[in-house]
């Protein structure tokens, strides 16, 4: 197989939101407005990797219901590859239940993941040939710890892992070293090196331990602060890139497929940096967790033009 594409292994969801129209009242029906839509990390980012021309394959599991058939046609109209998707019998797609009140701030959420469990080292290993085949293996921490680990230890081609969560995290501090990029926020970063980062110079430190497993890059996403990128060589913190928001949640998948772009494109630790937060901001300023103008000609044009007023 060429390395002609690349491989997301990850999380699918369908999310169900409910905002009450008015103060939430409890025990109660209320008025108000019920919202689906397809989310799950490895999802999000297969989808932006799409809209950045990536050739993209997805691994996930799925049950035999409706989301599940919703999840395929939207592939499908992506161009993405789910014909190596786990389809499990009898299970239910994994879904994400959850109710805010009537400004929009979470009160409750209910998520219904028990289908990654399916996604074992024993699946895993009959697609070692995709894997390996790819250019490159995006992982996000929502499978189970041991088929990260498979991954990481076993896959060929760089892998690339999302730690997703603090508590899910944990599942790659025995394979550090195996992997090549890392993208923490603040916090996730100083779990797994042991650093407190308090400061610039203790999230550099945090960054030179985390590289000393072997890692071959860290991007730590500091939010307003922008990205501490490193590498074994190089060392920059970047700030964002200013502009319009309208949704945040989308941000991380964005800058995640967008470094994946850039490896694709064979671009530098501080391009490939730049590239997340391009796609970021142009993250941020979309409605939906996916904005559909994200693209290689939208990213280069922001890069371009934070470039041009450094110049000035």
């Amino acid at each position: 197989m060429t390395k002609d594409y690349a491989v997301v292994v990850g999380g699918v969801n369908l999310d169900i939101g409910g905002t009450p129209n008015k103060t939430m009242v409890l025990h109660d029906s209320n008025p108000g407005t019920v919202r689906m839509s397809l989310g799950g990390v490895g999802r999000n980012i297969a989808h932006n990797m799409a809209l950045l021309e990536v050739p993209t394959v997805l691994i996930t599991a799925l049950g035999e219901d409706l989301p599940a058939r919703q999840i395929a046609d939207s592939c499908a109209a992506l161009g993405i590859d789910l014909s190596h998707a786990l389809r499990v019998p009898h299970a239910a797609t994994s879904t994400y239940l959850f109710l805010t009140d009537h400004q929009g701030e979470m009160e409750m959420a209910v998520s219904d993941m028990e289908i990654y469990n399916h996604l074992t080292p024993a699946f895993l290993e009959s697609k070692l040939e995709v894997l390996n085949g790819a250019k490159l293996v995006v992982c996000d921490t929502n499978i189970p710890a041991e088929s990260v680990e498979f991954i990481a230890r076993r896959c060929t081609a760089p892998v690339f892992l999302d730690t997703v969560s603090t508590a899910k995290a944990e599942k790659a501090r025995n394979v550090l070293g195996k992997l090549h990029t890392l993208k923490p926020n603040r916090i996730e970063a100083a779990l797994l090196s042991g650093v407190d980062i308090v400061d610039e110079v203790s999230l550099q430190v945090a960054a030179g331990k985390l590289l000393e497993t072997g890692l071959e890059q860290v991007f730590i996403s500091l939010g307003g602060d922008g990205v501490l990128a490193a590498n074994h060589h190089t060392l920059a913190h970047l700030p964002i890139y200013p502009g319009e928001m309208k949704n945040a949640t989308g941000c991380g998948d964005a800058f995640m497929a967008a470094l994946a772009w850039s490896f694709w494109q064979d671009k530098g630790l501080e391009e490939s940096a730049k590239a997340g937060l391009a796609a970021a901001a142009i993250a941020l300023a979309g409605a939906e967790t996916i904005n559909p103008t994200l693209s290689p000609h939208t990213v280069a044009a922001i890069m371009d033009l934070h470039k041009e007023e450094a110049l000035c």
